[in-house]
């Protein structure tokens, strides 16, 4: 299997049995869009770097305490799909389990919770959670406001 983007994707997979492979699936591993699929189709590689730069800037001038990217890496949500609770208690999954976003996880010095990060081309998440993705919380959960994102 391979995968469009380059980024190694499919070696790492646990679930690559699963989805077919990127390149086999037209971009659409899991059945839902790969952010970094569409950016190489739209613009190639250079998209992509541009998109991951972009969405770092992004993210790390949000200004959150101890959270700093650095690297993204695509990831399925159906992985990264946390449930967070709402004052009213209902629960609410803020993204596709069938879709691949780019991701990352950044520990938190001294805390024993961490950030984790799942953008795309439209939204940035940024959540924080415990061990093995308990009790998250959404930080920030933002709407892109650009002219025309790469990858598009």
């Amino acid at each position: 299997m391979a995968e469009l983007c380059g980024m190694g994707c499919c070696a790492g997979c646990g679930r690559k049995e699963a989805c077919g492979g990127c390149e086999k699936t037209g971009g659409r591993p899991f059945g839902g869009p790969c952010v970094a699929a569409r950016a190489v189709e739209a613009g190639g590689q250079e998209a992509l770097a541009a998109l991951k730069r972009a969405l770092a800037a992004e993210i790390n001038a949000l200004g959150i305490p101890g959270l700093r990217v650095r690297e993204l890496t695509p990831l399925n949500g159906d992985y990264i799909n946390l449930e967070y609770r709402l004052a009213n208690g209902r629960g609410i999954k803020l993204l596709r389990d069938d879709a691949v976003y780019l991701a990352a996880q950044v520990e938190r010095p001294g805390r024993e919770r961490c950030y984790g990060i799942a953008a795309d081309e439209q939204y940035i998440l940024v959540c924080e959670y415990g061990c093995g993705g308990s009790e998250p919380e959404i930080v920030a959960y933002l709407r892109r406001h650009q002219e025309e994102a790469p990858g598009r």
